[in-house]
C-alpha cells in the first residue's frame, strides 16, 4: 500500500512537472493560433487519470487549467479573454466566467478518462482485446472534454464578445466555433489517442508489476518463518 501510494505521488510530481515544462517551453504546449492557443497538455491529465485514477487527474486538471489562465494573461492571443479574467481586448475583458472555463473543464479532463476507461474495460469480457480498446477510446473522451466543453462554454458566457473583436454577426459566432473544433479539437484528439495509449499501455504494465512484487516478497518472507519455525521445533 505504501508502496503504490509512493509511487503515485512520484508519477502526479513528475507529471505536474512535464505539464509545467511543456508549458513554458515555446509552440510545445500552447501553440498561438492568433485566435486561440491549440494545446497538448491535456494529455500527459488523460495520462495520468487513467493510470493513477480521478484524485491525480483532477490535480493534474488543476495545474493544467492554472497555466492556461496564466499563459493566456502572459502571452494572450485574440481570445484570451475568455481563459483570463485579467486580459482585455479594448473595452472587453474576461470576468469569472473565464476562472471557470479556465479550470472546470481541464479539471473534468483528469476525471472523464479514468472512468470511460475502467467501465470499457468492465463491458468487455475479453482480457486480452479490452485494454486496446478502453485506452483509446478514454483518450479520445478525454480529449474531446476538453475540446467540447471550453469551446461550448466560450459560446455561452463570451458570444457577444467573441462576435466581438472576431467581427462578425453574433448569429455567425457558433459556426465559427464549430470551425476552431475541427481545427482543433481533431488533431488534439489524434495526439491524445496515440500518445495517450502507448504511454498508458507502459506505465499500467509497470504498476501491475509493482502491485505483484510486494506479494511476492510476503510470500518469502512467510515460507522463511515458516522454515524457521520448523528447525526450532
Amino acid at each position: 500500500m505504501k508502496n503504490q501510494t509512493t509511487f503515485n505521488m512520484t508519477m502526479t510530481a513528475m507529471f505536474i512537472a512535464m505539464i509545467a515544462v511543456m508549458t513554458f517551453v515555446p509552440n510545445v504546449g500552447y501553440i498561438n493560433l492568433i485566435v486561440i492557443k491549440a494545446t497538448i497538455l491535456h494529455v500527459p491529465v488523460i495520462i495520468g487519470s487513467i493510470v493513477l485514477g480521478p484524485k491525480s487527474g483532477a490535480v493534474l486538471g488543476t495545474v493544467f487549467g492554472m497555466t492556461s489562465l496564466l499563459k493566456n494573461t502572459l502571452e494572450p492571443s485574440l481570445l484570451s479573454f475568455a481563459f483570463s479574467p485579467f486580459y482585455s481586448v479594448g473595452d472587453i475583458g474576461g470576468n469569472g466566467w473565464s476562472i471557470v472555463i479556465a479550470l472546470v473543464p481541464r479539471i473534468l479532463v483528469g476525471i472523464v478518462p479514468y472512468f470511460v476507461f475502467k467501465g470499457i474495460e468492465q463491458l468487455i469480457k475479453n482480457k486480452k482485446g479490452r485494454r486496446m480498446l478502453a485506452l483509446p477510446l478514454a483518450c479520445l473522451a478525454g480529449s474531446l472534454t476538453n475540446t467540447l466543453l471550453v469551446m461550448n462554454l466560450i459560446y455561452l458566457c463570451f458570444r457577444e464578445e467573441f462576435a466581438t473583436v472576431k467581427e462578425i454577426a453574433i448569429e455567425s459566432v457558433y459556426n465559427v466555433i464549430l470551425g476552431i473544433i475541427a481545427a482543433n479539437g481533431i488533431p488534439e484528439a489524434v495526439a491524445a489517442m496515440i500518445t495517450g495509449t502507448a504511454i498508458s499501455l507502459v506505465l499500467l504494465k509497470v504498476m501491475s508489476q509493482e502491485s505483484k512484487y510486494p506479494r511476492e516478497v510476503q510470500y518469502l518472507n512467510e515460507n522463511l518463518i515458516r522454515q524457521n519455525c520448523d528447525k526450532e521445533v
